[in-house]
């Protein structure tokens, strides 16, 4: 009896110890997994809010730049603006032209204002009272034209921004720094208005050392904080850059409200800085669950089910190896999943810089000085157009490379209609399809000028060979353009040479070259296969997006 009793007691003893492991690497295993996938998330949060960010500044930049001395008495400063904001589909609430009025230019302003059909044409300060024109001394910064343009917004032009703290310190700074800057936390469009932040680039003329005035753009702060839903780890606040100790949260429905915060309240689980508008901002992540708890729970339960099933001799060893096993595997699978996660944003933000890159040179090169500016905006449309398609092409492919007919769809080629294509249906690198894609866009948007003003058009062909044995072969192209002449076909641009004879060639590592004969223009690049299908990427992309699997 007393040796069965030692038996039992070793056999509970060794079942409390284990059962008492189990629970300790639950709890450990729990509490770091929590604490990852938290962190993951809000670097995953913060790195989109900052991309978000970016892109907004950026359009208050590329807004600014394409204007060409601008009459800061023009009521309608923005219509040649209108497609090109659009097409950058941001969330904005209001964009404005904010021009910078001398004494002298009061009375021309208004006169202005009322041609345009603005219901209140007179020049007035931020509080909507009228100013006496020989009370002005200095320049005032004047609201002359906004989009969109409905009933509420149609009675805001005229406006001084002198008189209104926020937005005079926002214009006053982006003047003396000559960069775009963001205003403080402000309500939009009316005083309980929904809250936001306005950004605005100085429109500096060319020779001139001060602005003609300001691009704004303003944003609900909502959606720039990228608030969660209910099923989000965290909750987001910003730190408001007004008053010390306070916060803005925003509402499931996107309404944004301030909150004071003491030493004794909750501290944030983490804060992360962004940058917009030249300063920084900062945003605390409040962690929903409490981790440790949930972590002790779970531990309770293991330790509940050790002791429970200790008497079970058998299944104990068994069900401990199985239970640890399958941690283990789960623990594997996860951290994998974080290691590629990680993986696929770097691969993006290389991706979206490359790309930005890309247009970048594409809207300096096009805008460049003494272009004429409707010709400039068609070619700069249908270039970014094309890089679009390309990119909408890619991401069904999932980087997977491009079948390069598919690169003569009509919503991106002009022309596409009179161009005859043959060719094998090759599948070309992502770094290929980009460059092939402006490269025919290039081509086709300069083949229709002369012939077209005597009712013909010239008849083009696009075809490819490949060529050689492996791993030798050649990828030859042609593009040829009957009925038409030196004469008669339109002089590529600066950008468009510097494409054909080097940038494409080089991106593919061939050589290009382009000359008339007798009854057409050819153009022929040649390359080695190696680099237009560039295996090595393929590889890379499909690693990426390859499943997790649990080690073995």
């Amino acid at each position: 009896m007393v040796r069965l009793g030692f038996i039992i007691g070793f056999i509970a003893l060794l079942g409390a110890l284990l059962s008492g492991l189990a629970a300790y690497r639950v709890h450990d295993q729990e509490l770091a997994l929590d604490r990852i996938a938290l962190a993951r998330a809000i670097d995953v949060h913060a790195s989109l809010v900052q991309d978000r960010s970016t892109e907004r500044e950026l359009l208050a930049r590329v807004a600014s730049g394409l204007f060409r001395a601008p009459s800061v008495l023009k009521p309608n400063m923005l219509e040649p603006l209108r497609s090109a904001i659009y097409a950058f589909k941001t969330d904005f609430v209001v964009a404005g032209w904010v021009a910078r009025l001398r004494p002298s230019e009061l009375a021309a302003a208004q006169a202005a204002l009322a041609a345009a059909g603005f219901p209140k044409p007179q020049i007035r300060d931020f509080n909507d009272k009228p100013i006496d024109p020989a009370s002005v001394t200095q320049p005032i910064d004047v609201l002359m034209d906004l989009e969109p343009r409905s009933d509420e917004t149609m009675r805001l032009p005229g406006r001084s921004y002198d008189d209104d703290p926020v937005r005079s310190a926002m214009l006053t700074r982006a003047r003396v720094e000559k960069r775009s800057v963001a205003s403080d936390p402000i309500p939009l469009l009316r005083e309980n208005g929904p809250i936001g932040v306005i950004v605005a680039a100085p429109v500096i003329p060319e020779g001139a050392t001060e602005p003609a005035g300001f691009i704004t753009f303003s944003y609900e702060l909502a959606s720039l904080m990228l608030t969660n839903d209910d099923l989000s780890l965290f909750s987001v606040a910003l730190k408001d850059p007004r008053k010390e100790g306070s916060e803005l949260v925003a509402s499931d429905q996107g309404v944004v409200s301030t909150r004071m915060t003491s030493p004794d309240g909750p501290a944030p689980s983490a804060t992360r800085t962004i940058s917009f508008g030249g300063r920084d901002w900062q945003l605390g992540y409040y962690a929903k669950t409490n981790s440790a708890r949930r972590a002790e729970q779970t531990a309770i339960i293991v330790a509940a089910i050790g002791f429970a099933i200790t008497a079970m001799v058998c299944g104990l060893f068994g069900y401990v190896a199985y239970n640890n096993l399958r941690l283990s595997r789960e623990i594997q699978v996860r951290i994998g999943f974080e290691r590629r996660l990680t993986a696929v944003i770097d691969e993006l933000n290389h991706r979206v810089k490359n790309i930005l890159a890309v247009i970048q040179s594409i809207v300096t090169r096009t805008l460049r000085h003494g272009s004429d500016i409707d010709v400039a905006r068609e070619l700069l449309i249908g270039r970014i157009h094309a890089m679009s398609n390309v990119v909408s092409l890619l991401s069904e492919s999932q980087w997977q490379g491009v079948k390069l007919k598919g690169l003569f769809e009509a919503r991106a080629i002009p022309h596409a209609d009179r161009i005859a294509v043959s060719g094998p249906d090759i599948a070309v690198s992502a770094r290929a399809a980009q460059s092939l894609s402006l490269l025919f866009f290039e081509l086709a948007s300069h083949s229709d000028e002369g012939l077209s003003l005597v009712g013909k058009h010239p008849h083009i062909t696009a075809n490819w060979t490949v060529t050689g044995e492996e791993p030798e072969t050649v990828f030859h192209f042609r593009w040829e353009e009957f009925n038409t002449s030196e004469a008669t076909r339109r002089p590529d641009s600066d950008f468009g040479l510097i494409l054909l004879d080097r940038v494409a060639p080089e991106a593919l590592g061939g050589n290009a070259k382009r000359y008339f004969t007798d009854v057409s223009y050819v153009y022929e690049l040649t390359a080695p296969m190696e680099t237009v299908v560039d295996m090595t990427e393929r590889d890379r992309t499909d690693k990426i997006s390859a499943p997790v699997r649990p080690a073995k």
